[in-house]
């Protein structure tokens, strides 16, 4: 076992006795050490409940023969740090969570790993380090949040965000705000819609990662805890057999991913962290790979924010097995960590309320996600489920922000025009650092009215976002990308159909503004300059290299 380096042997004699400070008994010392990685803490609503789900873990690993060890891991709120400088360390973030679960395992020589998380950037950044490390893995997800109803409505985050712009058009009072306010995050869990944590658990469970119905089965119910028990006991068994990730996680579990993805209009996040995970497998996921796989994949399910319907209504239609099982052509039949292939989980598959997966009548016959290309990127990524259909051909004139703040406080003093394209600019990996979130200007559009404006950034969405709204343009503005020396007024075209994205500006005008063009200069201290001298471009999952 790895855990010999830690326990075995006269020159451990040391070692032994700090084990046995830990409650460590003699007859635990010939039994898998099982290190947990909990991203629990008060701060994240996600993050809140994972200390009963690691409990669960715990006791499944103690009854299958195994001695548990947990950890903390970080864990950034994006609700709570979204508009601020606090989201300049979201994405960072992911990386120090995948290094520090390495660097905890390296150094305690576990012979297994359970990683329990539930938030976009920290489950990416926990899978990075699952497949880095290459031992017997196992990941639990937390699971969605539950909704409650406002005004007779089932209400998501998303509501509370574009609220703010409701009640600045007039379109709300104080006390009905204050009802949003209060109702719109009532449970624990990874707020109720598609959004980046949502869809990060829903593909960890396609990748394998997880055990079925892991990713929708609610935060607060007795069978997560159930799953977390199970999860604890598999763990065991695989680090028995020394099965690894890398023995059935290969470049088809990769596909199969991006096909979920592109199934139920997941968070455009996902072309971020897909391609980091893939990395730590050696896998090479481009980004045209999303592009082609979304031209040759129906979207067949809708969620919030696209629709009323959230992912707890995903659960009772069978989850992630029954999208496998209706649309089982389109996924490669590949081994999973239960040591169940993907097609036998989705045979036992059961529809318990009502059946919002529409296989037979898709919502569109392209996945839902589109990467755009023109001359104004060479790349760029778009949630095209979220667009109206008459939004996806789109022509307006440009209104230039070099930061999220200024292009607010535009948005909230009606200074944005019906047919208009909001640009927020040296907004990406590099230029912030970190790729911030754009969700209050784009919660602001939609909460102020706004139907005919769109809005395009090197930055990045969360999935609560909808609209016409277009991200990672690479390359991005601080490395003279043309969204750099975009101007007011000038016209943009937008062909999501067609997958174009364009400024209606000859080369020589290009050429010329670009001989004129310097960059920003920013002080940066710590974590933040580190990780902007080393950073990857969004193309490539925004890496450290």
């Amino acid at each position: 076992m790895r855990s010999d380096i830690v326990k075995e042997g006269i020159d451990r004699v040391a070692h032994r006795a700090l084990l046995k400070s830990l409650g460590v008994l003699d007859e635990d010392l010939g039994k898998p050490f099982i290190g947990i990685a909990n991203a629990y803490s008060t701060i994240v609503p996600g993050h809140m409940h994972l200390d009963k789900i690691t409990t669960a873990v715990k006791e499944g690993i103690c009854s299958a023969g195994g001695v548990p060890f947990e950890f903390g891991i970080i864990g950034v709120c994006d609700g709570i740090a979204m508009g601020h400088r606090g989201m300049l360390f979201s994405l960072p973030s992911r990386e120090i969570v995948a290094d520090s679960i390495e660097a905890m395992v390296e150094a305690h020589g576990f012979d297994a790993l359970v990683v329990v998380a539930s938030c976009d950037k920290i489950v990416p950044g926990m899978l990075m380090a699952m497949l880095r490390l290459n031992i017997p893995a196992i990941a639990v997800t937390g699971g969605p949040m539950l909704s409650e109803r406002v005004k007779g409505e089932k209400v998501s985050i998303k509501d509370a965000f574009e609220a703010a712009g409701l009640y600045k058009a007039g379109k709300l009072s104080s006390a009905e705000l204050k009802l949003y306010e209060d109702f719109c995050a009532p449970y624990c869990g990874s707020c109720q819609g598609l959004y980046t944590a949502n869809t990060m658990q829903i593909l960890t469970e396609t990748l394998g990662l997880s055990l079925p119905y892991c990713s929708t089965s609610p935060c607060a119910s007795s069978r997560k805890l159930r799953i977390a028990k199970m999860s604890g006991k598999r763990v065991v068994e695989l680090a028995k057999s020394n099965i690894k990730p890398l023995d059935f996680i290969n470049e088809r579990s990769f596909e199969n991913a991006v096909t979920m993805d592109m199934m139920i209009g997941g968070s455009t996040n996902t072309v971020l962290h897909l391609p980091a995970i893939a990395r730590e497998a050696g896998v090479k996921l481009k980004i045209d790979k999303f592009d082609e796989i979304s031209r040759k994949t129906p979207h067949v399910v809708l969620l919030d924010p696209a629709s009323r319907d959230t992912v707890a209504d995903l659960d009772e239609s069978g989850g992630v097995p029954m999208i496998v099982k209706k649309m089982k052509e389109y996924f490669s039949n590949e081994m999973t960590v239960s040591g169940k292939r993907l097609y036998e989980i989705a045979e036992n598959a059961v529809i318990r309320g009502r059946d919002i997966i529409m296989a037979d009548k898709p919502y569109r016959k392209e996945g839902g996600i589109a990467i755009l290309k023109g001359n104004l990127a060479r790349s760029a990524v778009v949630k095209a489920s979220a667009v109206r259909e008459d939004m996806l051909r789109f022509e307006g004139n440009a209104k230039v922000f070099d930061n999220e703040e200024s292009a607010l406080k535009a948005i909230l003093n009606n200074e944005i025009s019906e047919g208009e394209v909001v640009v927020i600019r040296y907004m990406g990996a590099k230029g912030a650092p970190g790729m911030p979130e754009m969700l209050l200007p784009t919660a602001a559009i939609a909460g102020m009215g706004l139907q005919r404006v769109a809005l395009i950034t090197d930055g990045r969405f969360s999935g609560a976002t909808r609209g016409p709204c277009i991200g990672h343009v690479v390359p991005e503005a601080i490395e003279g990308g043309p969204i750099g020396l975009l101007e007011d007024g000038d016209v943009i075209s937008i062909d999501i159909s067609a997958r174009r994205l364009d400024v209606k500006l000859d080369e020589e005008e290009l050429r010329e503004r670009r001989e004129r063009w310097k960059p920003p200069k920013k002080e940066l201290r710590g974590y933040l300059a580190r990780y902007s001298k080393l950073v990857s471009s969004a193309e490539d999952g925004a890496v450290l290299l």
